[in-house]
């Protein structure tokens, strides 16, 4: 097949808000009073770039990658997970080419963080930090996340396949 050979990921990730936990967003620590419950560090901006960039290669999801039934991952920066499916999508060929993220948060206010969020997740995904875009989003006091029960975050990815530019 000739010509340039694109893939879009969409990935999502929800989780619940507890005490006593710190709360990671895209690789940063934000203050807040509380932080997301998980088996991992709950960073719900790379759960779900992580599962963008496993679906769109086919490579499966979060879930299936790093279950949450292996105590291997109790814990885990979720960096160290991204980096790992980043590694599996390289080696069946592909390679980001942009990312946009959008985080629910009623609370904390994000709009300070959104910078050093957007460029920690170019450092991880290997992309400059202008193909990165980061949002934030309240709840309007709907739902869990206005209610301020939960965060979730969603990922788009674009992938090319590596060799594309070679055979087009």
């Amino acid at each position: 097949m000739t010509g340039i050979q694109l893939r879009v990921g969409l990935g999502h990730d929800t989780h619940r808000l507890g005490p006593n936990r710190p709360l990671i967003l895209g690789g940063i620590r934000i203050e807040f009073d509380r932080g997301l419950v998980g088996h991992s560090d709950a960073d719900i901006v790379l759960h779900a770039v992580t599962d963008a960039l496993l679906g769109a290669a086919g490579l499966g999801d979060i879930g299936d990658a790093f279950p949450d039934t292996d105590p291997a991952y109790a814990g885990i920066d979720s960096a160290i997970l991204l980096e790992r499916a980043l590694n599996r999508v390289r080696a069946a060929g592909w390679q980001p080419v942009n990312l946009d993220c959008t985080i629910f948060a009623q609370r904390p206010k994000l709009a300070s963080y959104k910078p050093a969020i957007r460029q920690r997740l170019a450092e991880l995904v290997g992309l400059p930090v202008e193909s990165v875009n980061v949002k934030a989003k309240t709840g309007e006091h709907v739902g869990p996340i206005g209610r301020e029960e939960a965060l979730s975050a969603d990922a788009v990815v674009l992938l090319e396949k590596q060799d594309a530019r070679r055979s087009s």
